[in-house]
Parts: structure tokens; C-alpha cells; sequence
């Protein structure tokens, strides 16, 4: 997989590493900063699927980028392991993300309070959610530093 010659893995993996902290850290807002669940809610959910995808992506081109160039494995054992890991908590993030969204209320920013909501599941997914939050911004710091480790050495 390549664009104009270069491989796709380096280029989408930006998007990864750009869009994934972005993602955690809304995720954290939305959890612990009931006033701005309105606001955060759809960029919570948006952030976390598209990282999602990206990170599937990102696996995807970086398992063809090593079927082109075998010689590439023992440099990146390691990493592709990790970023099977980063993919997978990507996307189960992307799943507590959507469960937050229609868990956790928060007041609303209409005069008459509608679209605020509660439900008895807000502190486990708070929980949940910060958890995952976490996870994904672990993942992201250990598949980043074995792919620059494999790169630069």
C-alpha cells in the first residue's frame, strides 16, 4: 500500500497519533466534567471511532508494508505487536465511548433542560471510561516508541 511511492503506514499512523491523544482526552472531560457532556459528546464519539478506524488502517498498511519488505521483521516484531494491541484497545474504546455517550447525562445547554440524562450505569461507565481512556493513551506512548525505536535505532 502506497501513495505516490510512500508507504501508507507512516502516513496514517499520524492520523493515529494525532486523533488518539485527542480521544483520551475528551473522554477524560466527558467523564469528570458533567457541564460540558453537551458539548463533548458527539466530538467524544467521533475522535474514537475515527481513531478506531485509523488504527485498523494503520495495522492493516503496516502488515502489507512488511509482506513488501520481509526483511523489515525482526526490527519490528515488537512493534507490529504492539500496535495489534493499540488497534484493539482503539476499538473497544470506540465501543465505551458510544455507551458513555448514552449513559452519562450532564445539564444540557437548552433553557429547558431536555436532552439531559441519567441512568443508575454513570459511575461504572465513568469508570469504564476513564479506564479505557488510559489504556489508549498507554498504547499509544508503547506502539509510538517501538516504531520510532525500529525506525531510528
Amino acid at each position: 500500500m502506497e501513495l505516490n511511492g510512500v508507504p501508507l503506514h507512516p502516513l496514517i499512523v499520524h492520523a493515529v497519533v494525532v486523533l488518539g491523544p485527542l480521544a483520551a482526552l475528551t473522554g477524560l472531560a466527558y467523564a469528570f466534567v458533567p457541564r460540558w457532556r453537551w458539548l463533548l459528546r458527539w466530538p467524544l464519539v467521533v475522535l474514537a471511532v475515527v481513531t478506531a478506524a485509523a488504527a485498523v488502517l494503520a495495522t492493516q498498511s503496516g502488515e502489507a508494508l512488511l509482506e513488501s519488505r520481509p526483511e523489515l521483521e525482526p526490527l519490528v516484531e515488537e512493534h507490529e505487536e504492539r500496535g495489534e494491541l493499540l488497534r484493539n484497545v482503539a476499538l473497544g474504546y470506540a465501543l465505551v465511548s458510544l455507551l458513555a455517550a448514552w449513559a452519562l447525562g450532564g445539564v444540557s445547554a437548552l433553557a429547558s433542560g431536555r436532552g439531559a440524562r441519567e441512568t443508575r450505569l454513570g459511575i461504572p461507565v465513568m469508570a469504564l471510561l476513564t479506564d479505557g481512556a488510559v489504556a489508549l493513551g498507554v498504547c499509544l506512548f508503547l506502539a509510538g516508541d517501538s516504531g520510532a525505536r525500529a525506525v531510528w535505532g
